[in-house]
């Protein structure tokens, strides 16, 4: 049986499909309250404590801000040519118009004009982010996280070690996960409103 010809089509780079890394989650799920709508079902999305969430208001903002001023410094654009513009009589009566004197023009209505659309792209930013955030939920440890935490310990080393001893060093708790096992079990975390946790603390600007 011959080779096949084109051997290169079947190398690990041609036949390779390379998908980009999925985005991390900004909230993940913890068992709904009693407050909750039960129509929506057993789980809501929650961030997963005080500082995800100011990242994520301080991107949001930021995008938002960004595509203001892009769109602001069009209008600007616009709004400065036709202000330094020559009055349509001008040609008429044998007025020139002076390039530079128009350059010079449009130059500050630019400037003053996007310095006002800067601060009114702020505030809108702020008023578009203020509704959602400040009611989106966040996780917080409980107060009986540490007892449960520690109950969770108990049991898994009576199963290691047939409870034989209690009195050993848990420091491998951590190191191989099992903490993170006891969070995804949701033992002692709970959420509360963005509101109730910065309303005392900052004012609504997304920096800690």
């Amino acid at each position: 049986m011959s080779s096949p010809d084109h051997l290169d089509d079947y190398s690990p780079s041609a036949t390779t499909a390379l998908f980009p890394r999925p985005l991390p989650l900004l909230r993940g799920p913890l068992p709904a309250a009693p407050a909750d709508d039960p129509s929506s079902g057993p789980f809501v999305l929650a961030f997963r404590d005080l500082g995800s969430w100011s990242a994520a208001l301080a991107s949001s903002k930021s995008k938002i801000v960004e595509q203001c001023e892009e769109g602001a410094r069009i209008g600007c654009a616009v709004a400065a040519s036709r202000s330094c513009a020559p009055p349509w009589w001008a040609p008429l009566a044998g007025r020139k118009a002076d390039p530079k004197q128009r350059e010079e023009c449009e130059a500050r209505e630019m400037k003053s004009c996007l310095v006002a659309a800067k601060e009114k792209c702020a505030g809108f930013a702020a008023g578009k982010c203020a509704e959602p955030f400040m009611g989106a939920r966040v996780a917080v440890a409980d107060e009986r996280a540490a007892s449960e935490r520690a109950v969770v310990g108990r049991l898994i080393s009576r199963a290691c070690l047939a409870g034989k001893s209690e009195s050993f060093d848990l420091g491998w708790f951590g190191e191989l996960g099992l903490d993170d096992l006891v969070k995804c079990g949701r033992v002692g975390v709970r959420y509360v409103k963005a509101s109730e946790l910065v309303a005392r603390k900052t004012d609504f600007s997304g920096d800690d």
